[in-house]
């Protein structure tokens, strides 16, 4: 019985830890490392667009937690379990991945969430959503032929097919692939539409077009059927005012995206096309892309938001087009949830608070179900409470999930993993011995030294959360300290020492200095220490730390023994200015001192920088002075820049001519009138010159009366009965204001009235004044001046020009024939009339070509009354016909020739059936194959005979199949011989011949190899 009770006793002792728990109650959890933990998730599924045609006929949704123990997974679509076991033909788990194999549209397509448990609680992941993407094929319906007079602008529809995303991007090509469309300041591709648009047509546009609609999701691209574009000529080419045809609609874009808007619009001339925001400046990361048709707003964020608006200007008018860019927000953490174990019975509250715009709404789950709670706030915990959380922050843009486990937990105090450690304390410095056992609820503390028991007192004191603070440490302090921790369920102690070291104290500060930028500086630190202890010195410039490896290229530490820390500042520039701190200290303690550096330096940069007034040729401008950096501002000067000047600055022309130190203010003369400006102040002291201010907002001088004239006024070509007006135009910056144009002056000689035209065209270079009685190179004086809505400007010098020349009356007699298959001769009789510049021959096959295909020739007189037709087709009728012409146009066609070019030559080659050298001489022969039918019969033979490396030689003819001539006296040579049709020269065969026999032939017959290998064998 006896030994039976000492039994019982020894397995109480063995199982009874001398810090037990209340019994029956939960143990600690996490009293070793083998504790578990909830679901965490490293993976989530994604958003999935799954191609219709893809090979691979499933979707992974991927899903995977980190858990202790591990998790086990569960499905939802559309917050419906999945079925495994029932829908088993498609579903299948790899893992936590779910796998969808033969993916149908209407069974699978939808949102799907994956759930994650174990013993510890369950998360749901974010929302996925499965769709099937898809693009159809164009309609096979054909394209209907579109029609546009020459400078009148098109469209061209793309009408793309059904497709899953909505997000294409569009090409077009010309008459064959890859001939695509380039974008260019006239052509343009919505990538909202697809359309094709051409803002002025002209003839170089003719041909057929294809819309190609690629969908980058899928990876797939479709093309439609052709549109024929047909461009109508029309002389003269009419001028259209700018109609605006592509704009943007109101847009909502999220903070961080990137927006594109498009505007593209239709005129002749070509109308320029111009960004503004109504509301402020446009967005610094913007880029005008596509030749002026794109705005791209890089990463917009919510003051990006605002009216923008487009213009599309041209000569004959201008047309305008505005919507609002509104700009949201994802949802976003401000505050977020976090793991967190808390005692059994404390309080505790979870908060989760996010920004978006709209603002989001907040939803709790506990363990995957919803709660019906605006916020966490829990009274007195109890391990019910214990669970995985998620906080779910939501708006029409999406969710935002934050997960985090709670664990409430009791348990007797323990140090086994946070023991009591030995501290070391600087002598009459503050010594802070900290005693953080785990337990559950929070434990009363007490502290001895040695056998005595410590109570607070003036310099010693318990903390709340168990440390002791010993205040004016001495020497009588070290010892071993021992906390003592109780609660309901337990106690437990733990015991350190403390250390006494020497304090550390500043035996060399630093002085203040005064220093010029560019010179340098030293700051002296030294310091006593411990000598048990390591030292390190840190110094701070205005409470930031001086990295000295980052900016060794002004900091540099002097090698001065342990105890010295001296700082080198090198190369002073105004930023190194400031309150210098140095700071020595050891594991124990540390001591700071503090000493301040003036830098000297050129001035800062000019603020505030405004235009107070202003008139056609000058400025008034106004300013406030910046820093003087220890040294006075002596003067200031002052630079402009206009459009023209890109990126770089000009100094300007003040009154005052030099404008002090003490001024904040001058007049900036000899502007332009009507200019756009911006304008800079730099100061300048006796130590340099300063960093210029910010560039002033741009202002625009007055407006005043044009004084430069149109330049070169003079004589173009023209048409008949039209007197043509020539010069070159003013430039922009010399328009002076608004309302811009020129007043042409005109009269015959002799004449006293002058007659005057108006064109409020800046741009115009031209004038043509139509008179149906005017005779050809009738004499004009003619002259041309600028206006504006100020006023008439001078009037160039007085030119004499003559009107057009009539157009040839007569038609010419023309001849020609075929020379070969592909070449023809045309000759014609010259025109008697004395104002012909030139023909016009024109040509085209008569059968296969109309006559809108039909090939020009232009021939001048000084060329003379012929001219060769070359790469026509062989064996084919050409129409002919010939004209001529002057700047006034063309006379009337001759009547058409018609000529037939010859069959072409033998395709195949004659075959060298073999060769003979006897002395000086060479003979050759070969054979030919009978011509076919379509092609032309043998004339004779041409032979050429050539030294290796040459390309003349001496050339032969010959009827026969063979011939014997002289062979060249040295050297390697080649012999080539070919037929000679009416149709030209047919195909050539070769062979090459060493100084004293044959060394290859390229164009060998099987029949010759035969022969040459029965030779060989014989031999």
């Amino acid at each position: 019985m006896l030994r039976l009770l000492l039994l019982l006793l020894l397995l109480v002792l063995l199982y009874s830890p001398a810090d037990a728990s209340v019994p029956g109650e939960t143990p600690d959890f996490y009293e070793d490392e083998a504790t578990g933990y909830g679901p965490v998730f490293e993976e989530q599924p994604v958003e999935t667009i799954y191609p219709e045609e893809s090979p691979e006929a499933k979707i992974t949704m991927s899903c995977r937690a980190r858990a202790s123990p591990p998790a086990t997974y569960t499905w939802l679509k559309d917050d419906m379990e999945v079925d495994l076991d029932k829908e088993s033909d498609h579903y299948s788990m790899m893992g936590g991945n779910l796998v969808i194999s033969n993916p149908v549209r209407n069974q699978h397509e939808g949102e799907y969430t994956c759930v994650a448990t174990n013993t510890y609680g369950t998360v749901v992941s974010q929302r996925a959503s499965v769709q099937f993407g898809y693009l159809d094929l164009f309609s096979s319906e054909e394209r209907l032929k579109v029609q546009v007079k020459e400078g009148q602008g098109a469209v061209l529809l793309c009408a793309p097919p059904p497709h899953y995303p909505a997000e294409l991007s569009f090409r077009w090509i010309l008459n064959e692939f890859p001939t695509f469309i380039p974008l260019d300041k006239r052509r343009f591709v919505s990538q909202t539409t697809g359309n094709l648009y051409i803002s002025k047509v002209d003839s170089s546009d003719s041909g057929n077009y294809s819309c190609i609609a690629s969908s980058p999701s899928i990876s797939k691209s479709v093309f439609s059927n052709y549109i024929p574009l047909v461009p109508l000529a029309e002389r003269p080419i009419r001028k259209y005012p700018a109609d605006l045809k592509v704009t943007f609609k109101d847009t909502t874009a999220l903070v961080g995206q990137d927006v594109i808007l498009e505007c593209f619009a239709l005129g002749n001339p070509v109308p320029e096309i111009t960004w503004r925001k109504l509301d402020g400046e446009l967005p610094r990361g913007h880029k005008v892309e596509t030749a002026g048709a794109h705005l791209h707003l890089y990463d917009v964020q919510v003051e990006d938001g605002g009216t923008y608006q487009c213009e599309a200007v041209n000569s004959k008018g201008k047309d305008y087009h505005s919507a609002r860019v509104s700009v949201e927000a994802f949802p976003e953490w401000v505050e977020h949830i976090s793991s967190a174990e808390k005692d059994l019975g404390s309080d505790h509250t979870m908060s989760c608070v996010a920004s978006g715009k709209p603002q989001p709404h907040i939803q709790w789950l506990k363990n995957g179900e919803l709660l019906d709670r605006k916020e966490m706030s829990f009274r007195s915990l109890t391990f019910d409470d214990s669970g995985m959380y998620q906080c779910i922050a939501e708006n029409h843009h999406g969710l935002l999930y934050a997960n985090a486990e709670l664990r409430v937990f009791a348990c007797a105090p323990t140090f086994e993993r946070n023991a009591v450690k030995t501290v070391l304390a600087p002598k009459n410095g503050r010594a802070l011995i900290q005693c953080r056992p785990k337990a559950a609820p929070k434990p009363a503390f007490s502290w001895s030294k040695g056998t005595e028991l410590l109570s607070n007192s003036t310099r010693v004191s318990i903390w709340e959360d168990g440390s002791l603070e010993i205040l004016n440490v001495t020497r009588a302090d070290e010892g071993r300290y021992t906390c003592f921790a109780e609660n309901d369920r337990g106690k437990a102690n733990s015991t350190g020492s403390l250390l006494v070291t020497d304090s550390t104290k500043i035996t060399l500060a630093p002085a203040n200095a005064d220093v010029n930028v560019g010179e340098s500086a030293r700051m002296q630190c030294a310091a006593s220490h411990d000598s048990s202890l390591d030292i390190t010195f840190v110094w701070s410039l205005d409470g930031q730390a001086v990295d000295l490896q980052e900016d060794s290229q002004h900091y540099e530490r002097t090698p001065n023994g342990n105890s010295d820390g001296e700082l080198l500042i090198k190369n002073v520039q105004l930023k190194h200015a400031g309150r210098y701190t140095c700071t020595a200290q050891t594991p124990v303690d540390n001591v700071t001192v503090s000493a301040q550096l003036v830098v000297r330096g050129p001035p800062g940069a000019p603020g505030g920088l405004r235009v107070m007034d202003k008139t056609d040729k000058s400025v008034a401008l106004q300013w406030s002075r910046g820093a003087d950096n220890g040294s006075p501002i002596s003067k200031y000067s002052i630079q402009y820049r206009d459009s023209s000047s890109g990126d770089s600055w000009t100094a300007a022309t003040t009154v005052p001519a030099d404008v002090e130190g003490n001024e904040e203010s001058a007049m900036v003369v000899g502007l332009i009138p009507w200019t756009e400006y911006e304008f800079r102040v730099i100061a300048t002291n006796t130590l340099g010159t300063g960093e210029p201010s910010s560039p002033s907002a741009k202002e625009r001088t007055t407006d005043a009366v044009p004084v430069v004239a149109p330049s070169d006024v003079g004589e173009g070509e023209g048409s008949s009965k039209e007197l043509t007006i020539t010069w070159t135009p003013v430039q922009p910056q010399y328009y002076y204001g608004p309302n811009f144009g020129y007043i042409v002056a005109f009269k015959q000689s002799g004449e006293l009235e002058w007659r005057k035209v108006t064109l409020a065209e800046p741009e115009a270079k031209r004038y043509i004044h139509k008179d149906a009685s005017l005779p050809p190179q009738t004499e004009f004086q003619v002259k041309v001046k600028a206006y504006n809505r100020r006023g008439e400007g001078p009037y160039s010098l007085t030119a004499v020009i003559r009107s057009a020349v009539d157009t040839p009356s007569e038609a010419a007699r023309i001849d020609g024939k075929a020379l070969s298959a592909t070449d023809a001769i045309v000759w014609w009789i010259p025109l008697s009339q004395g104002n012909v510049t030139g023909y016009q021959v024109k040509y085209w096959r008569s059968h296969e070509d109309s006559e809108g295909g039909a090939k020009t020739l232009p021939v001048s007189t000084s060329k003379g009354n012929h001219t060769k037709l070359v790469e026509l087709w062989p064996n084919s009728d050409y129409l002919i016909e010939v004209r001529a012409f002057n700047s006034a146009g063309f006379g009337p066609p001759s009547e058409r020739l018609l000529i037939r070019t010859k069959k072409p030559p033998p395709k195949r080659a004659p075959m060298i059936t073999g060769h003979r050298l006897k002395g000086t001489r060479i003979y050759i022969a070969w054979e030919m194959q009978q011509p076919e039918p379509s092609e032309a019969s043998i004339d004779w033979y041409k032979v050429l005979i050539r030294n290796q490396g040459h390309t003349n030689g001496h050339l032969y003819t010959t009827s026969k199949q063979s011939i014997d001539v002289e062979r060249p006296k040295e050297g390697d040579f080649v012999v080539e011989v070919r037929a000679h049709t009416e149709g030209g020269d047919g195909a050539v065969a070769q062979i090459k011949i060493a100084g004293g026999g044959p060394v290859a032939a390229q164009a060998l017959s099987t029949l010759s190899l035969l022969l040459l290998a029965l030779l060989c064998l014989n031999l």
